[in-house]
């Protein structure tokens, strides 16, 4: 090593190091600012829930003794449930428990509502995370596709393929799979589900079907978010400044170009994760699924007004959850994010 090389040796080390330490603050900040706008948000949408109890007038003795049951014997049942308490006092106690990971207790069948969604969420998780991959995957392969050939047949080509399957139902395109890839040609379970842990071939086969439904939704916001926002970046300054600085259009494209074109579309993914595990409902009973959102339609028609709340308030977890996650890969991924763009 020349002495040349050892003097820069060393000043190459605080540069990675200012980085790192700069990278750690970012996300630190956004983990602040993240759980600064999370707790007060959670517990006003956990009140409003279970305030949710108090103006449906709905109580556990008309499920369980019916609408011909005395006010005694209504009055003994609540009692029983706690009802009979000062609303405050009821909130409290049920708010610790969900501190604590108790949802509570099923007014139907007396179950831990805690319990009941694990196993019904495992199911839906499953599913919208397939779909989720697949919409991605494919969904920026069209998109950079078409902003790569922006005015061409190509380009013309991707559109009207994503805005035909934008307006598919979830519904429809499940039962087409269902009869053509199921029944007919045999190639995929046409119902049911496996858990990963018997095996992850069985898995895969079984949540396919469900997640290839559930993700052209995904494929087609992915795809028109991309296109646009590459399409945008295309004709920035930075752009031009590195065409003349001589880069080529790989470096450009891959350096410059997507980095920065990717954030609206994490952006978008922020909120689609949750909506695929409460939208899969249809598709859960097209394929005979029994996941979180056939659980939480089910509670809802039954009036269990305890597992109604068990759903909502994991549903806002999902929400802040995935934000959160995707609010760090913005972070990380984007160099428009740390200005933010």
């Amino acid at each position: 090593m020349t002495t040349t090389d050892a003097t820069r040796a060393p000043a190459r080390r605080p540069g990675g190091a200012a980085r790192t330490r700069r990278a750690a603050l970012r996300a630190l900040t956004i983990l602040a600012r993240s759980f600064a706008i999370f707790v007060p948000v959670f517990v006003v949408a956990t009140f409003v829930t279970f305030a949710l109890r108090s103006l449906s007038g709905l109580s556990p003795a008309r499920i369980q003794l019916g609408e011909d049951a005395t006010p005694e014997a209504i009055a003994r049942v609540e009692a029983h449930w706690g009802l009979d308490r000062p609303f405050l006092a009821q909130y409290a106690d049920w708010f610790g428990g969900v501190l604590h990971g108790r949802l509570g207790t099923s007014w139907t069948n007396g179950a831990d509502i805690s319990t009941l969604i694990g196993l019904g969420l495992g199911v839906s998780l499953s599913v919208a995370t397939l779909a989720l991959l697949i919409g991605v995957s494919a969904g920026l392969l069209l998109g950079t596709l078409a902003a790569v050939r922006r005015t061409t047949w190509i380009d013309r080509a991707v559109t009207a393929f994503v805005t035909v399957i934008s307006v598919m139902p979830a519904f429809v395109v499940g039962i087409l799979l269902a009869a053509v890839l199921a029944v007919g040609l045999g190639l995929f379970p046409s119902a049911g589900y496996v858990p990963p842990d018997q095996g992850v071939g069985p898995w895969l086969a079984h949540i396919t079907l469900p997640a290839l439904a559930l993700s052209l939704d995904v494929i087609a916001d992915v795809a028109r978010q991309l296109r646009g926002s590459l399409v945008a970046a295309y004709r920035e300054n930075y752009v031009t400044g590195a065409l003349v600085r001589g880069l080529g259009p790989r470096r450009i494209f891959f350096k410059h170009v997507l980095r920065n074109g990717l954030g609206p579309v994490l952006a978008t993914l922020g909120l689609k994760f949750p909506a695929l595990v409460g939208a899969s409902v249809v598709t859960e009973w097209i394929f005979g699924l029994q996941g979180f959102g056939r659980f939480a339609n089910d509670s809802a028609q039954a009036g269990d007004v305890p597992a109604v709340q068990g759903v909502l308030v994991v549903s806002i977890l999902l929400v802040v959850t995935f934000n959160l996650i995707v609010n760090l890969v913005l972070a990380r991924v984007t160099p428009a994010s740390g200005r933010g763009v």
